[in-house]
């Protein structure tokens, strides 16, 4: 408790400290940094400011001052903020005494001492008014000169937004023609892109004219600098965004893949759907969304299964090591030559590929058009039939030994687990056509090209593939 009371007594401290600390900086806001510096030295006399660099005359007269002295009399008098200055002038010492409205005001007295013939030095003893009358009443004057202002340019300020709005609808306007983006661009995206540019270059120009009626050009080059600027930090902000937008441009003028074609990218298997402003979309051949962003795309090996309709699939084989090996080559070539879909040019080839620790594994390599023919039927057909003719010709294809170990209570959970589950209803060959066109069907199956189309026509997205880009 005696902790918990000492850290609260500790912390109001620190509070009350700070809270003096806020009163200390508003009163050295209001209190000018010269009277708090008179006040921490104890030193009642006014500092004064020269100039070290200022060649001081050994010939000076009264006449001189009594000059300085009217010259400052006459420019005092024919400015409002400081008639009631008053200046006095000893051997080329300026002393400014009386009230002044602002530190603006207070500088600026100093300022037309310092700039006068044979001034040695400018003592300051103005005293800043901080009247609330005064200030509101002068605040008054200007907003109302500054509403007379805005009232006299009204119709300049109307005409220069006429001019705004004008150019804003003729670069619209001038961005809707496509036909002639598209005659000097590649694809519709880059047509569109250059509408959008000139869409904005119009803007800029409406903006410029607009500045050069109010008179304003200067504000251009800050508007410009600060837009640069934020422009930076935006794009600092958005690099990945900024980075995809980017790639999405180069990837729609090289083409690299189409709608509907199955590729790979970055390990990702599917059919392009579309390309999109910031992904590329793929439907994979499970019927899943993949979508990849387009900087990853650009920067990565892309395999197009498709750009190429022939295509090399494999298969391994293990036959015992005692089989005659040339003749399970032979049996394999002849056998792959009759079924359907494989090409005979490039021909098949049947490879010793290793020689395993009970078995010798031939690697079969067959090409299908797959324009025509699914590869992967083709190479079930292809499997199915060697396996076949092997069986025929007695070629033994050695299974995995493997060593089982059963325990009693092992059985015992079997047993339970059968009693407890139906038993399946078992099926007869005869019940089922071995011989089906299912089984014999080695079309190409275009499932996933079906519901890319209708994945296009059912989205709103852009797709910046255009088919007739060049490949």
């Amino acid at each position: 408790m005696k902790i918990m009371i000492n850290s609260m007594v500790k912390t109001l401290s620190r509070l009350s400290r700070v809270g003096w600390l806020l009163v200390l900086l508003s009163v050295t806001h209001l209190v000018q940094a010269q009277d708090v510096s008179d006040l921490l030295t104890s030193d009642t006399a006014p500092k004064s400011t020269s100039e070290p660099d200022k060649v001081i005359d050994v010939d000076h007269s009264k006449q001189n001052d009594r000059k300085i002295e009217k010259r400052l009399r006459q420019i005092f008098s024919e400015m409002d903020d400081l008639k009631d200055v008053k200046a006095s002038v000893s051997n080329g010492v300026v002393i400014l005494q009386g009230m002044v409205d602002s530190n603006a005001a207070e500088n600026k007295a100093i300022d037309f001492a310092k700039q006068i013939e044979n001034v040695v030095e400018v003592e300051n003893r103005l005293i800043v008014s901080y009247s609330l009358k005064k200030r509101l009443q002068k605040t008054m004057v200007k907003m109302t000169a500054l509403g007379e202002q805005l009232i006299a340019g009204l119709p300049l300020f109307l005409l220069a937004l006429l001019v705004i709005i004008l150019f804003w609808i003729l670069g619209g306007w001038t961005s809707k023609r496509q036909g002639f983006f598209r005659r000097i661009s590649i694809n519709f995206f880059i047509s569109d892109l250059l509408g959008k540019l000139t869409h904005l270059i119009f803007i800029v120009v409406g903006i410029v004219f607009a500045l050069n009626l109010l008179d304003a050009t200067a504000l251009l080059g800050t508007i410009l600098g600060a837009a640069g600027i934020f422009g930076l930090a935006v794009g600092f902000a958005v690099r990945d965004t900024v980075e995809n937008f980017i790639a999405s441009i180069l990837l729609s003028i090289r083409n690299p893949f189409e709608v509907n074609e199955f590729v790979d990218i970055d390990g990702q298997q599917g059919n392009v759907a579309r390309l999109t402003s910031r992904a590329t979309i793929l439907i994979s051949p499970d019927g899943n969304h993949i979508r990849i962003p387009n900087s990853t795309v650009y920067k990565a090996v892309i395999t197009n299964f498709t750009r190429n309709p022939e295509r090399r699939f494999q298969f391994d084989l293990g036959i015992a090591t005692d089989q005659d090996l040339s003749k399970a080559q032979s049996l394999a070539l002849a056998t792959l030559k009759k079924v359907p879909g494989i090409l005979s040019e490039p021909k098949p080839q049947a490879i010793i590929h290793e020689l395993g620790d009970s078995n010798v594994v031939i690697r079969i390599f067959n090409w299908v058009n797959q324009g025509d023919y699914d590869l992967l039927k083709v190479r079930s057909e292809a499997i199915k039939s060697v396996k076949k003719a092997f069986d025929e010709e007695k070629i033994i294809m050695p299974n995995p030994i493997y060593d089982l170990r059963l325990s009693h209570e092992k059985d015992r959970v079997s047993e339970e687990f059968h009693e407890k589950t139906e038993p399946a209803i078992p099926v007869s060959a005869h019940d089922i056509d071995l011989q089906s066109d299912e089984v014999k069907d080695i079309t190409a199956d275009h499932t996933v090209e079906k519901q890319v189309a209708k994945e296009n026509v059912k989205s709103s997205t852009e797709n910046l593939l255009d088919p007739n880009a060049p490949e």
